[in-house]
């Protein structure tokens, strides 16, 4: 059963943290699907995830693509798109996680932006939701460009 990890972001841009994960589960070997709510967004994701140090080449693609099920990370905005085989799941956004979904993963992320109360709610909700369904669950805050665990539920 997956762990889900909500991290609210506190000035570090997100492509930074999506590539930090990202490389984690690439080092565990899981195809990571990162989910969230609108296309331009995505689209906007992907060049700025291009633009990264070549040393942190990051491999990745929009959904969409021919070569979708061969990428370690893929970039979707519906539940069920993605085509990589995912054994991990980045939600930016507010992007909707089905519990039973996240229970057949690996690692669960949950990226928001904690000054956005909409976001913050989300994220509160979601996190109800996944607890609610027996996942594990840690809440991390960046501060001062540090990350410090806030929160920690045990599955069950």
């Amino acid at each position: 059963m997956a762990q889900a990890l909500f991290y609210q972001l506190g000035g570090a841009p997100l492509e930074a943290l999506v590539a930090t994960l990202a490389a984690r589960a690439q080092a565990q070997g899981w195809p990571v699907e990162l989910r969230g709510t609108e296309r331009a967004r995505m689209e906007v994701l992907d060049a700025r995830l291009w633009l990264g140090p070549p040393e942190g080449f990051l491999p990745h693609g929009l959904c969409g693509g021919a070569s979708d099920a061969r990428q370690p990370l893929l970039l979707t905005q519906e539940p069920g798109a993605a085509a990589n085989a995912p054994r991990a799941l980045m939600a930016i956004d507010g992007a909707e996680i089905d519990p039973a979904e996240a229970a057949r993963l690996e690692r669960v992320w949950v990226i928001f932006d904690g000054s956005l109360p909409e976001a913050l709610e989300r994220a509160r909700a979601q996190w109800r939701q996944l607890t609610g369904a027996g996942l594990a669950a840690q809440y991390w805050e960046e501060v001062g460009g540090r990350w410090e665990k806030k929160a920690e539920r045990p599955a069950g």
